[in-house]
């Protein structure tokens, strides 16, 4: 059991972050209500560079959200550091651990775009089968733009930054964008909901804005999407007792052989590579894709013992790269 000094949650300052790390504060506080536990913001080179702007095509840093988390855990001015597992890269700097990753929220993705009383909009309840051609959708992931032009090679696809809502924003005011695509974990975990009859709700979502729900067998998500991981001091004991109470075995097992599967792809959150994988009947059902260089593609699926995970991912990766 914890001691009963201040755990301190270490977490970026975006609208996200912060619901995620209150979220972890809750369920810290409810397990361990003896104990006092407090957020430490700490800015990121992500942080900087949205606010500076990133340029269009700009290579982007490894461990763009999660550098500065990880050196606070380090010279120990943090003892847990709360991470979109999403944004974590697959190896670890020595001396860290991921302590624990909670239950998944929805991993699906979710393609918005305007109602038709704005400017060239469109109906609610629409799909990317059943939308025009000559769409432009706006994103910043080569996984989302290589799976967005491989179903509707007559689309368009732009470069966007930005938090949730300024993305969401953007669309309302630029005219050259028709839509996105953004995690549906994030706007939920942001309080946003989908009406039945597809219209998003929500602080600061622009009047008339359609949602759609794409459903992983029509897009994958990326690998870790939905899930938050707790990284740690690998060698404190007290730290980890902690997370063995917030950790939930079948995300880390999934998530676990999805990163593994994204470590032998060589890859990381900004490479065209997805992978999701699911607990069925005490197995674990695996499926993944690679772009490659862009021009090529292949795609497999798996299964196989929950106490396999790592095993799982590798064997995925080696199949995907056979086809390639």
């Amino acid at each position: 059991m914890p001691d009963s000094n201040t755990i301190r949650i270490a977490t970026r300052g975006s609208a996200l972050a912060l619901a995620q790390a209150n979220m972890i504060f809750a369920q810290c506080r409810k397990a361990f209500p003896q104990l006092t536990f407090e957020i430490k913001i700490v800015k990121t080179t992500g942080d900087r560079l949205q606010s500076q702007g990133i340029q269009t095509g700009q290579t982007l840093p490894k461990g763009l959200f999660t550098k500065e988390l990880e050196v606070a855990l380090v010279r120990n001015r943090a003892d847990l550091a709360v991470h979109s597992l999403k944004d974590l890269p697959t190896e670890l700097p020595a001396g860290l651990t991921l302590g624990a990753v909670t239950q998944r929220e929805d991993p699906r993705e979710v393609l918005i775009y305007r109602h038709f009383s704005d400017r060239k909009g469109f109906e609610p309840g629409l799909t990317i089968a059943t939308l025009p051609a000559d769409l432009t959708v706006a994103t910043s992931s080569p996984r989302r733009k290589a799976q967005l032009l491989q179903l509707r090679p007559d689309w368009h696809v732009i470069e966007i930054r930005g938090n949730v809502p300024t993305r969401l924003e953007k669309l309302a005011i630029d005219p050259k964008i028709d839509a996105t695509v953004l995690a549906h974990a994030g706007l939920r975990r942001l309080n946003f909901e989908i009406s039945k009859d597809g219209i998003l709700y929500g602080d600061a979502v622009p009047e008339n804005t359609c949602a759609t729900i794409i459903e992983t067998g029509e897009m994958l998500p990326c690998v870790g999407q939905g899930a938050v991981g707790i990284e740690i001091r690998e060698n404190d004991g007290r730290l980890a007792m902690l997370c063995q109470r917030l950790n939930h075995f079948n995300t880390q097992v999934c998530t676990m052989s999805e990163r593994a599967f994204l470590s032998a792809m060589g890859g990381g959150c900004q490479s065209p590579v997805a992978a999701y994988a699911e607990v069925r009947r005490e197995k674990i059902k695996m499926h993944g894709l690679s772009f490659g260089d862009g021009s090529q593609f292949s795609s497999a699926t798996v299964d196989g013992k929950l106490n396999e995970a790592q095993e799982l991912g590798q064997a995925l990766a080696k199949q995907v790269k056979a086809s390639l």
